[in-house]
């Protein structure tokens, strides 16, 4: 027992280090006034990420252009459109740069700066769709990207045309389900599309006129970051002014450099350009997956011992406990951490902190019941032997009951880290970029989902299939 003593202590030491860490590190950004930006890094030629893993497009050059005009510190956030909706509802973040038009409804919501690009909505089809305007769409299927205005337009038109509407998380999901024919067509804001088009990313042709134009916007929510709009709105006006912003649109829009796109969409080593993004992705779903775990051993170990405890209330609060967390889906409570804590206490966790105690707090039930289970495994005659040798409950439970319960829980434990591991995927709804976020951030720049998924999901099995030998081996080595 003396060993597990040390490795509870290593353990609570780990934690305790990593949360020190991590407040210096919000401590830091808070003295130095940094603003956290949210953008939508899967929306080129407006954001998106390269293959040098640095973040690009028309928002991000006019955001750095103002920055440096404006000697503004900052720091982008990736997410999914919505999410970054929803995290600057719940001030989350500063502000948000990610196509976003400028409605009536949002205007309620949020504060815009001065519009940066206008630019509206079209439909889209397979190239070879014998679908050549909206009123062909009648009983079809029309792909649309939720939160967006693209949807609202569709949801609009939806009963003048007759067709059904199904929603996607991100642009480039949504034009494969049209190319592989799980949709009949698409909506998206026309620049957008007509870059995809042109490039030659994807197979499809717009139809109609180019519907409602807006204008796009910086949006915050807090007034206090009024300061941060003057000034965005001057850079705005200086780079416009100094020719700043002409070159941003041409070296996006223009002729040459939709050729060069063009060239390396044609010529690009899929393997090759992805990898390092997805190795990065890779260690990010390794450190969180291995923090999570202590952390959920921990509070999962002691819920545990109270479920079997005589004390009542210890063991009607560790019911509890693992009533809810049983009871509610994970991306539901990683929502309700990252934006609902937020919005209810003012509290705001980075991502990483949001996700790893989402995680932990409810893979910690699941342990719960395991290390539940492997006890009331053991026979009662084992716990009566070492109270007839004189031994008190407690000393019945370390010297006897446990070491024999540990070795029944292993497997089960096993499958829970599995489980942990691949529930870190989730996380990526909240900004982090683990492995199946940089898959779709991947996807989002070559259009080549089938090839992608592949490769994330064998390195997914790989990754199981050593955690599942370094199990084998610790299971045969020290348990038998």
């Amino acid at each position: 027992m003396n060993k597990m003593r040390k490795l509870l202590l290593a353990i609570v030491s780990m934690v305790m280090v990593l949360t020190t860490l991590g407040g210096l590190t919000q401590i830091a950004n808070a003295q130095d006034e940094s603003y956290t930006i949210g953008i939508d890094g899967t929306f080129a030629p407006f954001t998106y990420v390269d293959e040098a893993g640095d973040y690009k497009g028309i928002d991000i050059d006019i955001f750095k252009a103002i920055a440096e005009d404006q000697n503004i510190n900052y720091t982008f956030q990736q997410m999914s459109f919505s999410g970054a909706l929803q995290a600057l509802e719940a001030n989350q973040i500063d502000g948000m740069i990610a196509g976003m038009a400028i409605t009536p409804e949002r205007e309620e919501a949020f504060t815009f700066a001065d519009s940066y690009y206008e630019g509206g909505n079209m439909f889209a089809v397979r190239a070879d769709s014998d679908i050549t305007d909206l009123e062909d769409l009648e009983g079809m299927t029309v792909a649309a990207k939720t939160g967006t205005k693209g949807l609202q337009i569709a949801e609009d038109y939806q009963d003048e045309y007759g067709y059904d509407i199904t929603i996607f998380e991100d642009s480039a999901n949504m034009y494969e389900a049209v190319m592989v024919g799980h949709a009949d067509a698409t909506i998206e804001v026309t620049a957008v599309m007509a870059f995809a088009i042109t490039t030659g990313q994807v197979d499809l042709k717009q139809i109609g006129e180019d519907v409602d134009p807006s204008q796009m916007g910086f949006a915050i929510n807090d007034e206090a970051n009024q300061p941060l709009v003057d000034r965005f709105n001057a850079g705005l006006a200086n780079i416009r002014a100094n020719g700043t912003y002409d070159e941003i649109l041409e070296d996006y829009l223009g002729d040459e450099a939709i050729q060069n796109q063009t060239d390396a969409a044609a010529s690009g080593d899929l393997l090759g350009t992805s990898m390092p993004a997805l190795m990065n992705g890779l260690w990010t779903t390794i450190w969180i997956s291995v923090v999570t775990i202590l952390i959920s051993t921990i509070l999962g170990g002691i819920a545990g011992l109270m479920k079997v405890s005589e004390n009542k209330l210890a063991k009607g609060i560790a019911t509890g406990y693992v009533y809810l967390m049983r009871g509610i889906p994970v991306l539901v409570f990683v929502f309700f951490v990252y934006f609902g804590v937020a919005q209810w206490f003012g509290v705001n966790f980075s991502p990483e902190t949001a996700g790893i105690a989402a995680l932990a707090i409810n893979t910690g039930a699941y342990i719960a019941e395991i290390i539940r289970g492997g006890i009331e495994s053991i026979d009662t005659g084992q716990a009566e032997a070492g109270r007839s040798l004189g031994l008190n409950k407690s000393q019945t439970m370390q010297k006897i009951v446990l070491p024999q319960a540990i070795k029944n829980m292993v497997p089960s434990f096993i499958n829970q880290f599995i489980m942990t591991l691949k529930n870190t995927s989730i996380l990526s709804v909240i900004g982090i970029i683990e492995l199946t976020q940089s898959g779709k951030i991947i996807i989002s720049r070559t259009y080549q989902s089938g090839n992608i998924w592949l490769i994330v999901g064998i390195m997914y099995l790989v990754l199981i299939t050593l955690l599942t030998l370094l199990s084998n081996f610790i299971e045969k080595k020290y348990l038998k």
